[in-house]
């Protein structure tokens, strides 16, 4: 009776602590610089960059692709000579369960940094990823050590300070499977590509939690100004026929962007950035214009989304093209927006397919439902096997303004709760301003199968109202014990 009121005090104990673990970093204090939520600072250079698939009308089984922004990505890179700040989520060759055919970003991108640090040996370059790429430690990366054998610095976010997004088991992951570390072994199929790694890997991977960010940043030789990009788009094998979008832009906000960036840097034990281009304090502001450009990360996201989304007044425009859409905020402030007579239009992918593997329809098709069912217009993504993985919204006012975010952040809980790493971008002005234009226009030809090019499906073809999926759904985004 004794050893088991021993055993009894024991696991009570135990679980105490595990208790605490989890409850304190689902709450901890965010490393300094995260949630932001810069200024809205004038823009002069801004362009709208997309890759598109589609099939053909009267060509079944056809896919086209037509990209931009990567070839935009390499065009900053052979423009820079004193700095390039890549951070990049996905930077692998990893295929999945299906190999397809496909773009070798991952080789393009790698290459490209190599050659432009041969060429000019004095270019402060530094990259920045997820510990994803190395399977949390189980299988080395043939691109970050060619890059790191280039004498380019290579920084793996440190996950572990940023708080946790499935607390039941991080708590428990934090308290004994954190403490064996992990290395490289033959034990476990690779989750994501081939080859074999550690159990531990998987242990790791269980955390679901990322510095999902996708942005690139570096000067430009002829004017020795700053330069960004903010993208949805990966430098992934895998992923490399997705549809995604991308604004480049110049001015004060790339510093803002910067500084976000020296954030990760700075709690990641990576190096000081040195600039070589013009200070903050020595950067005129552009032209003045009534176009703005505005970087926002992490939770900021999300609290720009609903400020946007509520600020649409009745017959105002609003649409949206998302990935994932979860987050219960932002589905409340667009079943407020069409009752208040908003027009809403939302392209979702229909959650089929991820990298050779078939997917539930978890979480779009019930979110899809929901939205329907208060008068939201909803499409779904005509994919054959990528996936449609923009994270945008488009607000077109009555006076003709209008307000397009787009970047990395998905629209659900684990990327706009201050749990992943994320960036973002907000573009306000006229909307016949160039890239607003054109992000409208992207967002039509889409929508309406344009000029005889198969992008999108009615509701009906996907249309979902599994009491089942819904619930697994809600359970899903409430406890983060899910991927997406």
């Amino acid at each position: 009776m004794k050893s088991r009121s021993v055993i009894r005090i024991i696991f009570l104990c135990f679980a105490s602590v595990w208790l605490v673990t989890a409850v304190y970093h689902v709450y901890k204090p965010l490393p300094a610089g995260l949630n932001l939520a810069g200024a809205e600072h004038p823009v002069a250079q801004v362009s709208f960059l997309t890759d598109i698939t589609y099939g053909h009308a009267g060509e079944p089984e056809s896919r086209y692709i037509e990209q931009e922004i990567f070839d935009g990505v390499l065009d900053m890179v052979a423009n820079a000579r004193q700095f390039i700040l890549v951070d990049m989520f996905l930077f692998n060759d990893f295929q999945g369960a299906v190999s397809e055919d496909h773009r070798a970003l991952s080789a393009e991108l790698t290459q490209a940094l190599i050659d432009q640090k041969q060429r000019y040996p004095e270019i402060n370059i530094h990259v920045i990823s997820d510990p994803l790429n190395t399977v949390y430690g189980g299988q080395t990366s043939e691109h970050f050590q060619r890059l790191e054998a280039a004498n380019i610095d290579v920084t793996l976010t440190r996950l572990a300070r940023l708080r946790d997004s499935n607390p039941a088991y991080s708590g428990l992951w934090r308290l004994v499977f954190q403490q064996f570390g992990n290395s490289e072994a033959n034990t476990a199929p690779n989750p994501f590509g081939d080859g074999r790694v550690s159990i531990r890997s998987y242990l790791a991977l269980l955390n679901f939690k990322a510095n999902h960010r996708k942005l690139i940043i570096s000067d430009q030789h002829e004017s020795s100004e700053l330069v960004a990009l903010v993208t949805s788009a990966n430098p992934h094998d895998g992923s490399s026929a997705h549809g995604n979008v991308a604004l480049r832009f110049t001015g004060p906000a790339v510093l803002d962007l910067l500084e976000s960036e020296k954030a990760v840097l700075g709690f990641s034990g990576g190096p000081e950035v040195i600039l070589n281009v013009p200070s903050p304090e020595s950067t005129p502001e552009p032209t003045p214009t009534n176009t703005t450009l505005q970087v926002v990360t992490e939770r900021a996201v999300e609290q720009a989304l609903v400020d946007i989304i509520d600020a649409a007044q009745p017959s105002e425009n609003l649409d949206l093209a998302v990935f994932y859409l979860s987050d219960r905020h932002v589905i409340s402030a667009l079943k407020r927006a069409t009752t208040r007579g908003v027009i809403v239009r939302v392209l979702l992918d229909p959650n089929k397919d991820a990298f050779g593997r078939e997917k539930n329809g978890v979480p779009n098709r019930p979110v899809g439902h929901e939205l329907a069912q208060v008068g939201v217009t909803v499409r779904w993504c005509a994919t054959q096997g990528e996936q449609c993985h923009a994270k945008w919204l488009m607000h077109r006012s009555a006076t003709g303004q209008a307000t397009m975010l787009l970047g990395s952040t998905n629209f659900t809980r684990r990327n706009l709760h201050n749990l992943n790493l994320e960036t973002s971008v907000i573009l306000r002005g006229s909307v016949t301003e160039q890239a607003l234009h054109e992000g409208v226009e992207w967002f039509d030809d889409q929508w309406h199968n344009r000029d005889g090019r198969v992008f999108s499906a009615d509701y009906e073809v996907f249309a979902d109202s599994s009491v089942k999926r819904r619930l697994l759904y809600r359970f899903m985004e409430a406890t983060g014990l899910s991927t997406f």
